[in-house]
């Protein structure tokens, strides 16, 4: 693909200000949320499922929750999970600003590992995964727990900086990436995509 193309592509939905100024806020503090092409398509996927219940690991200073809340019900709640305080603070002042009712958000600040095992199972429509890449395979396991039958999970930087592909990268990440999507391609609990949004967006709907 072109890089024009791609850059078409990534920028086809484009970003309102209250979502410049949250990835502004993310650049601050050295996060990095998913990018532009990315978040639409996680505004797809909530509406699509008519999402009530969404799980987010990884709050990414507001901007994949303001994406994902733009998509879903009117009354749906996004619990977000981080173990950054200072990215939730953020996040709650870009929900504000999104004029995002404040019930309609859960931020839980804490480990994933140890905050996922607490949710109840099967009750949620869609888990964004976007935090530590070396527990991308924990966080997939314990997605498939909490989702109902039809839901998604979606996980960004599934490519991971064009180094996924390249077999000579091995570092732990990549390795961990890498072999996830060879787990979730063999899992018959699941129906999985990889699109080349952002950095990657492997996605898979949970079977019946």
């Amino acid at each position: 693909m072109k890089p024009a193309t791609w850059a078409y592509a990534e920028g086809f939905v484009a970003e309102d200000d209250v979502l410049i100024r949250a990835r502004a806020r993310a650049a601050e503090v050295g996060a990095m949320p998913i990018g532009q092409g990315g978040g639409a398509t996680l505004r797809f996927l909530t509406s699509v499922l008519n999402a009530k219940s969404v799980v987010e690991i990884g709050t990414g200073c507001g901007v994949s929750g303001i994406w994902m809340l733009r998509g879903m019900r009117p009354d749906g709640i996004l619990t977000s999970v981080d173990v950054e305080a200072e990215h939730q603070r953020l996040a709650r002042e870009s929900y504000s600003e999104a004029g995002i009712a404040p019930q309609r958000t859960r931020l839980i600040t804490g480990r994933a590992l140890d905050v996922l095992p607490r949710l109840t199972d099967g009750a949620y429509d869609l888990v964004f995964c976007d935090a530590d890449k070396n527990e991308y395979t924990e966080y997939y396991e314990e997605a498939l727990r909490l989702l109902r039958p039809g839901g998604v999970v979606a996980i960004d930087n599934t490519l991971w900086h064009d180094r996924v592909a390249d077999p000579a990268q091995r570092d732990p990440a990549t390795v961990t990436i890498r072999e996830l999507g060879k787990r979730i391609l063999d899992d018959d609990r699941v129906v999985p995509v990889l699109l080349a949004a952002g950095d990657g967006l492997l996605c898979a709907t949970k079977r019946g």
